[in-house]
């Protein structure tokens, strides 16, 4: 399919999740994919995997009947506006199918099928299957070459031989397929009493449907025992902080007025700025800015001028959305930097100002707000005074507290 299809195709996921995880412990510790690691729980890691990429519509988790009240608490502070769930059945087979059959009345174009205990999956893995169907391929294993030596036994342990490792993989997820084709597969295997496939390429395999296989990632590794949990918190614990910038740009044409809005303050001009809303250079800047840390677009994207409720509407409200998406994803704002270009009105009066009104919309201390203003030597537009400029900076420490 071509990649301006893929474009507009609906890709689901399907998060297994129903599994009780004896070899991690078994219930004495709950389920495995409802522990800590890094704060917070594995599912949680494992579907902000998912949210992160652009291009996943929407995500069917696939949980026990018992784990209702854990999935509330893994998915508090998640968008859970793309998120559904349903409940699995006696095997990991029976569950991506009820997630599957769940998933029908959406109808998507292609499913993603993951573990729920592989919360280490990268956005870049995704985007490297979603550009294998956009060369026409029905179905995709990410998978890792063998690279131990691996030995046959008899029952009593004793070796018989040494397997040759030449094309042999070993199986990750998300596996990945073309929906209609994977749901009759599994209707099929259903129809057919076969309850005992291990994984969902295998059914495709039965079902004659060709898988292509590509290079999975090394980090993205099953949790197993309580042993890998314990290293996987390990891991999280000791990593660097997630430090990201974002930068924010806007400008707007002054015409005739009586005021000019900056950093949410109305300050005594001969002209205004002219916009769909009220035209605030900075604060248009800062919602890019922390929008950017977390890939969630640009405030054309959640506030379209096109739409008339946004007409006239004071642009902290944007600001504040942006802060609330940043904390969805977990987020911390550390500092934020406006930088105005214009050569009127003086911002020197009222710079304090501002900063307290960026501290109070960001709920941050005052000390982590700058506010900056800088002429444009009399060149360009803004030296014509024809319009004002800001420039954005915003910091933003991800995945724990600052």
């Amino acid at each position: 399919m071509p990649q301006n299809q893929i474009a507009k195709s609906k890709i689901a996921a399907v998060i297994v999740a129903a599994g009780r995880g004896e070899r991690a412990g078994g219930m004495q510790d709950g389920p495995k994919q409802y522990r800590e690691i890094g704060t917070k729980p594995v599912i949680t890691h494992t579907l902000e995997g998912f949210l992160n990429h652009p291009n996943i519509s929407q995500i069917m988790i696939v949980a026990h009947p018992d784990d209702d009240q854990l999935i509330h608490k893994a998915l508090s502070n998640l968008d859970q506006s793309r998120i559904l769930t349903c409940h699995g059945g006696a095997t990991r087979q029976a569950s991506v199918y009820n997630g599957l059959l769940a998933l029908e009345k959406i109808k998507p174009d292609y499913v993603m099928i993951h573990d729920a205990v592989r919360p280490f999956l990268t956005t870049e893995l995704i985007t490297r299957i979603i550009a294998e169907f956009e060369h026409g391929v029905d179905a995709v294993l990410p998978a890792i070459s063998v690279t131990d030596t691996l030995k046959r036994t008899n029952d009593q342990q004793i070796i018989e031989n040494t397997v040759s490792r030449d094309n042999l993989y070993a199986a990750q997820t998300p596996q990945s397929f073309q929906f209609m084709k994977i749901i009759e597969a599994h209707q099929k295997a259903a129809d057919a009493g076969l309850q005992n496939f291990t994984d969902d390429c295998a059914i495709a395999e039965w079902a004659g449907i060709p898988v292509h296989i590509i290079q999975g990632n090394g980090m993205n590794t099953k949790l197993t025992t309580k042993e890998d949990i314990v290293m996987a918190n390990a891991k999280l614990s000791t990593n660097l902080p997630d430090v990201r910038t974002g930068n924010g740009y806007d400008v707007h044409q002054l015409i005739d007025g009586d005021h000019v809005t900056l950093c949410g303050i109305d300050i005594p001009h001969n002209k205004t700025l002219s916009g769909h809303s009220d035209a605030d250079v900075a604060l248009h800047a800062l919602t890019d800015a922390l929008l950017a840390t977390c890939g969630a677009g640009d405030i054309g994207d959640h506030f379209p001028p096109s739409d008339p409720q946004w007409k006239g509407a004071a642009s902290y409200i944007f600001l504040e959305k942006a802060v609330e998406i940043v904390h969805r994803h977990g987020g911390t704002i550390m500092n934020a930097d406006v930088s105005l270009i214009a050569e009127q009105p003086k911002i020197g009066p009222h710079r304090q100002v501002m900063r307290e009104n960026l501290a109070k919309i960001l709920d941050i201390d005052v000390i982590r707000c700058s506010v900056k203003a800088t002429t444009n030597e009399r060149i360009g537009f803004i030296g014509r005074e024809e319009g004002i400029a800001a420039i954005a900076t915003a910091t933003v420490v991800y995945g724990g507290t600052a």
